[in-house]
């Protein structure tokens, strides 16, 4: 490798560089020093950009972090580094740290990634954010209602359900959604803000449908309202909800399941006979929810008695049992863990010869020929316009599967 590439580098920047991809592969700077056979010191100054790197030992590294050498030497997109904290009053411990942060980093990556196939291409994504919603003072209940119907006016959803909830955020609002593969099962999702890359929210890819569309209008809620403050969402830790999580959580019903259409919907049901609890099912499958949620929130606007969910439970209802019976199949989800709109800058600019085969591989955490799977299948299934603000207009009639 040329040193003169090295001498003309950031050291700074490059050291920020090797961190990012030392944690993305889970190591320690320890492991690293281990591996190249110095002192973990040394690391430590290469990585805070306090000495300069040989070219011998960036070739190891890239190895060891299973990285070509052209991704720590070429111009990236500088942006903020995330800091997705914890909601509420749980309080996390230096374990929790350990367990979230390479999932932050994940989440940062992308987005970046994102961002630089933006640049490559010429194509920056266009946010159609509406101002953030100012609720201090308001109940949480209230506000909540209020803020979802305005989303919904404003995004011609009317009072029905949202059988694409995250195309319609990504596509209609400018939202960078990825699916991410997050242990343990407590963390649902995180979402982080920052002026060059807007509103990025991470989803738990292995939950069920159900949970990730309640997570994403969630993380949608705070977006509206808490647009500033980073975010990661820790499932049933919270006791005595923070006004933000109120907010959140009631948004969530309110934008999913609207008190007009649902409540239309359900007396439409009773008007032909008595409601049974498979009534519940198919109105839960109907709106993209859980049962339990779709339950409760009829609980709460009092169409069926308070209390009815507990009894189904405790009654030892079985839901995925029940669905099979009444012959419901999946909800429709698109499911990859990276945004088409992503998936296609990857491939323009890989037709271009903007980036290699490796790089697009890369770009779609997949190996080569994978790749070119993925870019036959997005060239045969996705139109590709570009208008006049530079945005991609994608025909999303099916789904291209990592």
């Amino acid at each position: 490798m040329d040193e003169n590439i090295l001498d003309k580098l950031d050291m700074y920047k490059l050291g920020r560089e090797l961190q990012l991809a030392r944690t993305k592969r889970g190591l320690t700077q320890a492991d690293v020093a281990q591996q190249l056979g110095m002192a973990r010191t040394t690391i430590t100054a290469i990585e805070k950009g306090e000495r300069r790197i040989k070219p011998i030992e960036l070739i190891k590294l890239a190895r060891i972090y299973g990285r070509q050498v052209g991704d720590f030497v070429r111009e990236r997109p500088q942006i903020e580094r995330f800091q997705a904290q914890f909601r509420g009053p749980y309080m996390k411990e230096e374990s929790d740290n350990v367990e979230i942060s390479p999932y932050i980093d994940e989440l940062e990556e992308l987005s970046r990634n994102y961002l630089e196939l933006e640049k490559i291409t010429h194509s920056p994504l266009i946010p159609k954010y509406p101002n953030e919603y100012s609720i201090d003072g308001l109940r949480a209940d209230l506000a909540a209602e209020d803020v979802a119907n305005q989303e919904r006016k404003r995004l011609g959803l009317g009072d029905g359900p949202i059988p694409i909830l995250r195309e319609t955020l990504e596509q209609d609002v400018g939202l960078r959604i990825f699916y991410i593969k997050i242990k343990p099962s407590k963390y649902s999702a995180m979402y982080c803000y920052n002026d060059e890359l807007g509103g990025c929210i991470g989803i738990s890819l292995d939950h069920p449908e159900e949970r990730r569309r309640w997570s994403l209008a969630h993380e949608y809620g705070h977006f509206l309202a808490h647009r500033h403050k980073a975010n990661m969402v820790v499932m049933n830790y919270y006791q005595r909800l923070p006004q933000s999580e109120q907010f959140a959580n009631a948004f969530a019903n309110y934008f999913l399941m609207p008190t007009s259409g649902l409540t239309m919907r359900f007396n439409n049901l009773q008007k032909t006979k008595k409601m049974v609890v498979g009534d519940l099912c198919t109105l839960a499958h109907f709106y993209g929810v859980s049962v339990e949620a779709l339950t409760l929130r009829l609980e709460d606007l009092r169409l069926i008695p308070v209390g009815t969910w507990d009894r189904v439970k405790n009654g030892g209802f079985k839901v995925q049992e029940a669905k099979k019976q009444l012959g419901l199949g999946d909800i429709p989800s698109q499911s990859d863990p990276l945004p088409i709109r992503y998936q296609t800058l990857a491939v323009i600019a890989y037709d271009q010869e903007l980036i290699t085969e490796g790089q697009l591989s890369q770009y779609l955490r997949i190996d080569r020929v994978s790749a070119r799977h993925v870019a036959e299948n997005l060239r045969r299934h996705i139109s590709q316009t570009f208008e006049n603000n530079g945005e991609i207009v994608l025909d999303l009639t099916e789904s291209i599967n990592l």
